[in-house]
């Protein structure tokens, strides 16, 4: 735990010695790899969005650990991907008459009765839908860092700030990023984009889907990452984010051969429920010494 912690508090340092880059900066130097992101944690082997599911992607070394971030009926801030909870819990058995069992709809008393894991593997029984801030304790023990999805904010009225707050709690995560290998928010809802980008500048965002080329202009005012579905990251367009100042981690991947593709059409990052994997791929596409 304490070669973690160290590593974690010798990157911050690192950041803090770099200059901020401006959203609109020129684009930066090409880096030596790719950056690894565990999608819902390790998802593709524990139950995504889970403790056990952000516990291995750090453990297979994943630079980033992927999570979504949504609000209970009491403002809560919980890690779950769906707007509903029937698909990854019991919710249906254990509140059968609640039905269409939306998050916003459950305080975080009622979700932290829900088996959020055996839905994957019976030996994940009991795992639990985990507040932002136990993943938040959990990621501090380790090296990895963080990529939050706001997911649907549109539907949870104060969610920038709620998230803003908890982050502004803990000044390891407030470190100025450039490189984006420490804490990264992003979101399909460009909007809450360019309102948190108001709140926390000095935090690295990203816009999820793919701007037309003619929008990449105005994007980057307010965005410094353009995360799109995979299929969207051809040469071409990774280009043309580059150009623009930002940088593209498409999702979601978890075929080696589609891995060793979209590195080879430069992109900076790679989004997969498999980090094993590509953590493999990216380690044979470095240039030999």
């Amino acid at each position: 735990m304490l070669h973690r912690v160290a590593a974690v508090a010798a990157a911050a340092l690192l950041t803090t010695m770099t200059a901020t880059a401006a959203v609109t900066a020129a684009p930066a130097e090409p880096t030596a790899t790719v950056t690894n992101i565990a999608h819902r944690g390790a998802s593709a082997y524990a139950p995504e969005n889970t403790l056990d599911a952000v516990r291995l992607g750090a453990e297979m070394r994943a630079d980033l650990v992927e999570i979504d971030v949504q609000q209970t009926k009491d403002e809560q801030l919980v890690v779950i991907h769906d707007t509903t909870l029937s698909r990854t819990t019991d919710v249906e058995q254990k509140f059968p008459d609640r039905a269409p069992w939306r998050v916003s709809d459950f305080t975080l008393e009622e979700i932290r009765t829900l088996d959020a894991g055996s839905w994957k593997d019976p030996r994940y029984t009991g795992a639990t839908v985990p507040t932002f801030a136990e993943v938040l304790d959990e990621l501090e023990l380790t090296a990895s860092g963080l990529l939050l999805e706001a997911k649907a904010p549109e539907l949870y009225p104060g969610i920038s700030e709620r998230i803003a707050g908890e982050l502004q709690q803990r000044p390891q995560w407030m470190q100025p990023d450039p490189m984006a290998q420490h804490l990264v928010v992003q979101s399909f809802n460009w909007d809450f984009i360019r309102h948190f980008h108001g709140l926390l500048p000095q935090v690295q965002v990203g816009v999820l889907g793919a701007p037309s080329t003619e929008q990449l202009a105005e994007v980057a005012t307010y965005s410094n990452q353009v995360n799109p579905h995979h299929s969207a990251a051809t040469p071409e367009y990774v280009a043309a984010v580059h150009a623009h100042g930002m940088r593209i981690n498409p999702y979601t991947v978890n075929d080696p051969a589609l891995m060793r593709a979209l590195i080879a059409n430069g992109v900076d990052g790679i989004i997969s429920d498999r980090p094993d994997v590509l953590r493999e791929e990216i380690r044979k596409a470095r240039p030999a010494a």
